[in-house]
């Protein structure tokens, strides 16, 4: 289930890719990070190269990562995976370990918190998912694992979001439970 890869490194031609992509992403869609310009981005990204890594995941992933704004206390850029749908690599999970081992049977390949913690990156919360949807629609058709409250998880549930009838819905399910049509979105602060 963990990740296997000990290089977390990237090719000139992986970066050179990566840096492309994210920069035609963040000129495409501006009203998402206003008063933020790329070259003060890439001067952060640029100068904290251990993190990369994680921004690929996130990218290779299918999520589509682009920055959403500034975290106001460290000054650090807050990438946020803005795929359309739930990123596409990144569903059929089941929310943790936990929830994992309690399945007798027809068990996932992986968790959500597994592989957020092997990308490097932190699941969404619901407030920051909230924020999100206040940038475009988001999961239309799918939906993410959110972090669970303790409380929540201790009692053997976890929650997840989407977007229907204009509207953000937050539910809840057992921790072990997975779909073909539910996965998570990441945050990387650079």
């Amino acid at each position: 289930m963990s990740n296997t890869k000990t290089e977390k490194k990237l090719s000139k031609e992986e970066l050179d890719n990566l840096l492309n992509t994210l920069k035609e992403r963040f000129e495409k869609n501006s009203s998402r990070h206003k008063g933020i310009e790329w070259k003060d981005v890439l001067k952060k990204i640029e100068s904290n190269s251990d993190k990369l890594w994680s921004l690929n995941e996130m990218e290779r992933t299918g999520g589509e990562p682009d920055v959403v704004g500034i975290d106001k206390k460290s000054g650090e850029f807050i990438f946020i995976d803005c795929s359309a749908e739930s990123p596409a690599k990144r569903r059929s999970v089941c929310y943790d370990r936990a929830g994992w081992e309690s399945r007798k049977e027809a068990r996932p390949e992986n968790t959500a918190v597994d592989m957020a913690t092997d990308m490097g990156i932190e699941i969404l919360t619901e407030e920051q998912y909230r924020d999100l949807q206040k940038l475009g629609k988001f999961d239309l058709k799918t939906s993410s694992w959110v972090l669970t409250p303790a409380e929540i998880r201790k009692a053997g549930g976890a929650v997840f979001c989407d977007f229907r009838y204009g509207t953000v819905f937050m539910y809840h399910n057992g921790a072990q439970s997975y779909y073909a049509a539910r996965g998570f979105r990441g945050m990387l602060q650079i």
